[in-house]
């Protein structure tokens, strides 16, 4: 029994973990001056709260993109959505012989406030996270 319970409170606790819809009233206004600041031409679809910090999905220039901001609107990473084509060689080396079989349903690319770049690849529901060189990182819930 002891184990249904722990099971069930990790369930439901996972649940205010991810990623939750907000509307733009609930974004602190520090966060949505630097979202204008640094996407003036675009405007956001959708914001979220994830892990406490904020996420803007937006478009530009056609392109999907997010971005991450602290409550105090310090701009943390900025997701774009790139073409499968674009990802390093060596993501398709490691996807064919670890994931055979496997689609990439969606890539991006990723560049944090440090100037670090990553890339995703959404394989089967599932994030896979490479460095700038396609060196496999971590893998994530999508």
């Amino acid at each position: 029994m002891k184990k249904i319970t722990t099971l069930f409170v990790l369930v439901f606790a996972s649940q205010f973990l991810m990623a939750e819809k907000v509307s733009e009233n609930e974004v602190p206004k520090e966060v949505k001056a630097r979202f204008s600041e640094m996407f003036p031409n675009s405007y956001v679809t959708q914001w979220e709260e994830e892990f406490g910090n904020y996420e803007a999905e937006f478009k530009l220039n056609k392109i999907g993109n997010s971005a991450l901001f602290s409550p105090a609107g310090q701009w943390l990473q900025t997701e774009t959505d790139i073409k499968i084509e674009v990802l390093p060689m060596a993501v398709f080396e490691y996807i064919s012989k670890n994931i055979a079989g496997k689609k990439i349903a969606e890539a991006a690319k990723i560049l944090d406030a440090k100037g670090v770049v990553t890339y995703e690849a959404e394989i089967a529901g599932e994030d896979y996270i490479f460095d700038a060189k396609g060196n496999f990182l971590r893998k994530q819930k999508a």
